[in-house]
């Protein structure tokens, strides 16, 4: 009986140790989810699946070496157009998403509509037909908008709806648009917060707000060169806000020795109040 008893205590902690099946993610954007201008863009392409064969990491890499680190199994795979929209990939990219996935991942052009800055219309309409889509292939799909964040060249020398605002104000118009898609197709589960964990980041001085008056002495430019597109630690912001709210997991935990923090040679001490901040926006808590 006891000897019974063993096997059946083995057997139950092999099942509890046992990892879940793996789950299926699929990014579908542009420049911002495959880290255009910046080193992010060629990280481990090996890690995903790049439908549109350009050897893109990416982003997608990032969660999934996140993952990793996390004891969690997802296959992840992308397909990314830079300088297009959510209509470019439902209009031309269909035979390469159209599938079965557990989770999809929608970023959109960075002012919603290339020739109607801040107009959500366009958008709108792309992202509800792609979530349709989705559904239909897995009814139980998670679909996640992206909402991104304020360029620095639209805020302070290009003209735009946003020139001369806080910089903080294209970011949160953005979020606005993405609530009101929301709202307008139910298909869509939620909105990743991005730009506002980007916001949180000037607010706390982990981040530099205007790069064109030079970088302050112990905070980090989250653009990159052009002031338009991230730098390594935007783009690492932007993917621990998605893998936090995606799984759940409080990213916190992954450490300021990170791998692909370390990989792409991040500060320490950075890294662990960038992941600070991504946790409090995805919990809505400050940390």
């Amino acid at each position: 009986m006891r000897r019974t008893q063993g096997w059946i205590a083995a057997i139950a902690a092999m099942t509890m140790a046992a990892p879940a099946a793996a789950e299926s993610i699929l990014f579908v954007g542009n420049s911002f989810t495959f880290g255009a201008n910046s080193p992010v863009m060629r990280y481990r392409p090996d890690l995903v699946r790049d439908l549109n064969r350009e050897g893109i990491g990416g982003v997608p890499a990032l969660f999934k070496t996140f993952a990793e680190q996390a004891g969690q199994d997802w296959t992840v795979s992308l397909e990314t157009a830079g300088g297009r929209d959510l209509a470019f990939h439902y209009e031309h990219k269909r035979r390469e998403i159209d599938a079965r996935w557990d989770v999809v991942i929608l970023q959109g052009y960075s002012t919603l509509d290339a020739q109607r800055p801040g107009d959500p219309t366009r958008h709108a309409e792309a992202a509800g037909s792609i979530a349709a889509m989705m559904r239909r292939a897995n009814p139980r799909v998670r679909v996640e908008l992206v909402s991104t964040w304020s360029r620095a060249d639209l805020t302070y020398r290009v003209p735009s709806p946003w020139r001369g605002r806080a910089v903080t104000a294209m970011a949160e118009d953005l979020a606005v648009a993405n609530a009101g898609v929301l709202r307008r197709f139910p298909e869509i589960s939620g909105t990743i917060p991005v730009g506002q964990a980007w916001n949180r980041a000037w607010a706390e001085r982990v981040a530099d707000p205007n790069p064109y008056d030079g970088i302050a002495f112990g905070q980090v430019d989250l653009w990159t060169w052009d002031q338009y597109h991230a730098s390594a630690a935007g783009y690492y912001l932007e993917a621990l806000v998605i893998f936090g709210k995606v799984t759940g997991f409080d990213v916190r935990r992954l450490g300021e020795q990170e791998r692909a923090a370390r990989d792409l040679g991040l500060e320490p001490r950075l890294v662990a109040r960038l992941q600070a901040i991504a946790h409090a926006e995805v919990t809505a808590v400050t940390p």
